[in-house]
């Protein structure tokens, strides 16, 4: 069974029925919201970061030289990691990173790199479909708004789950996010990315509602931080 922790904001560790530790975009010091530290942090196998802001990578560079975990980004990031002490060799493809409609297998997981709308202080910002080595297959969509080509992501790998943004200003707002789980078609759809900032949503529970008038197959799952669910 997939277990799939919230850690705040969106940041999430995904542990496969294998075993297989992934954290996703780790902003965990200094996040008001955050379940725990880098401290609490002990294994990881992969690093996932979706764009480089403050509040996706602050920690990456932190857990991977921790952990020994492999990173996983967009090749113009993780030349700012290097420069933050991740070695070449814990970077994937020998430090050069992975592009957008990317997929790389690493330990029986394989990662696909997706497009986002948002922005980024480099490279562009990107979100993950995530498929375990069981077949259970996680999309984030890291920081960006709804946009069409979701129904084509949803429809060339079906989601067991979605973790998508619902907390606007930045992202998708409630509304917004549920359309997108009508274009996904996940089975399962874990809101993130608000509550963390007094200008976000502070409260995702109208997105259950909204889901249900758009999207009436999926489950909403509402945790917080530090909470887990299996899937």
């Amino acid at each position: 069974m997939t277990k799939i922790k919230w850690l705040g904001h969106a940041c999430f560790q995904i542990t496969s029925a294998q075993g297989k530790v992934i954290i996703i975009d780790p902003w965990l010091e200094g996040n008001p919201t955050a379940a725990c530290g880098v401290n609490d942090i002990n294994t990881a196998h992969l690093v996932l970061v979706t764009h480089d802001h403050f509040d996706h990578i602050a920690n990456a560079a932190d857990i991977v030289k921790k952990t020994g975990a492999t990173l996983v980004g967009m090749p113009e990031t993780m030349g700012k990691l290097k420069g933050m002490g991740v070695p070449d060799d814990k970077i994937i493809f020998g430090g050069m990173g992975m592009n957008i409609g990317g997929t790389v297998v690493v330990d029986g997981i394989a990662i696909t790199m997706t497009q986002a709308y948002h922005s980024s202080e480099t490279a562009n910002p990107a979100g993950y479909i995530i498929k375990l080595e069981d077949g259970c297959t996680i999309y984030h969509s890291g920081d960006t708004c709804i946009f069409s080509t979701m129904q084509l992501w949803g429809e060339l790998y079906p989601l067991d789950v979605a973790l998508l943004p619902v907390g606007g200003v930045f992202t998708m707002d409630l509304p917004q996010a549920a359309r997108a789980v009508s274009l996904l078609k996940p089975k399962k759809v874990i809101p993130m990315h608000f509550k963390t900032f007094p200008i976000l949503v502070q409260d995702a529970k109208d997105f259950v509602e909204l889901v249900r008038q758009y999207a009436p197959a999926a489950e909403v799952i509402l945790l917080n931080p530090g909470q887990e669910c299996e899937v």
